[in-house]
Formats: C-alpha cells, structure tokens, sequence
C-alpha cells in the first residue's frame, strides 16, 4: 500500500483506542463538528503508530487517540471560533497538519482497562499547563507525557512545545480534503 492512501487507523492498529473529541460535545467548542467518528491517517503515519503501540504494549500502555484526520471545513470552523495560532492554525495559511492526515493527538492509556494515565494537563487545554516545560505538572504527569514524547520520537513524530498531546509525522502530505466513500 501507498504511504499516502488514508486509511482507518483501528485497521491497522485493533488494539488502539479512539475518543474523537470533535465528533462529541466534550471538547473546546462544547459541541460537535466532524461529520465521522472514525480516526483517519495516511498509511505511512499509521505503521509509525503502530510502532509506538507495540513499543507501549511493552510495558503495559497503549495510545487513546483524540484527533486525527481533519476536515478542512473543521480547521475554518475552529479558527472563526478561537483565532489563536498558538493553538488553532489558521486554515488561509496552509491548514493544520491534521487536515493532512498525518498528525495526532493523543494520550496514553493501560492496556488492562482503557484508563488514561495522568498527563500534565486535559486534552484542548490552552494555558502553559499544556506546554512541553511539565514545570507545572506533577512528577507522575510529567514521568508519562515523556515517555510518551519519547516513544513517539523514536517512531518518526515530531512534538509541538505548546502541545504535550500534538504529533506531527515528519512525513509531510498534501491536504486532503475529503475521506473517499471506498475508505470509508
């Protein structure tokens, strides 16, 4: 397969959990506003997940993921609604790199029963809580959010400061700007 075809993550990576906060009112906007609640990636970013999940699945962790794939009409809708670009990039400018199909947000969870482990902040927290510094966060938080940021290193993602959640593919596609029906 081409490492640029969109395909649904769980099929690749069954072991995987989603909570795809955007298809539910539990996120920043406090409503829904992606049409599917399936996760959706380029091949080649998924068989780096799947790294990451086996690398976990060693000590008994796994990913949860909160967002994947964007549509781009979501990038205009979440920057009309917060225009800051610290946190939403500003779609007249080149779109996320969610809407790329190759970024993630993601937490980790145990393997045993789905739990989230504590991280350094929620997901969609924009105060430095969230920051990559972890000076605020507890011993156990910031312990978590660097093996997590570690993993992912290694596997072929990049971290964003502001982010502890947000991993970029090194791999750059272009947008995509719908998820064909034959992927679905």
């Amino acid at each position: 397969m081409n490492n640029k075809t969109m395909v649904r993550v769980r099929d690749y990576i069954p072991s995987i959990r989603t909570d795809l906060k955007y298809a539910t009112a539990d996120n920043f906007l406090h409503r829904p506003f992606y049409e599917i609640n399936e996760a959706y990636l380029r091949y080649g970013t998924v068989r780096k997940l799947a790294v990451v999940q086996e690398k976990l699945a060693s000590f008994r962790l796994g990913l949860k993921i909160w967002d994947a794939w964007r549509d781009p009409k979501a990038q205009f809708l979440m920057w009309e609604l917060m225009p800051d670009d610290r946190y939403i990039a500003d779609p007249r400018k080149g779109f996320s790199k969610h809407s790329r199909g190759n970024t993630v947000d993601v937490t980790l969870i145990r393997l045993t029963d789905g739990e989230e482990l504590e991280m350094p902040s929620c997901f969609d927290d924009f105060t430095d809580r969230a920051n990559r510094d972890y000076s605020k966060a507890s011993a156990e938080a910031a312990k978590n959010a660097r093996l997590l940021e570690q993993t992912m290193k290694e596997a072929g993602f990049t971290a964003y400061f502001d982010e502890w959640w947000h991993y970029p593919d090194e791999d750059v596609y272009e947008v995509v700007y719908q998820i064909e029906e034959e992927t679905m």
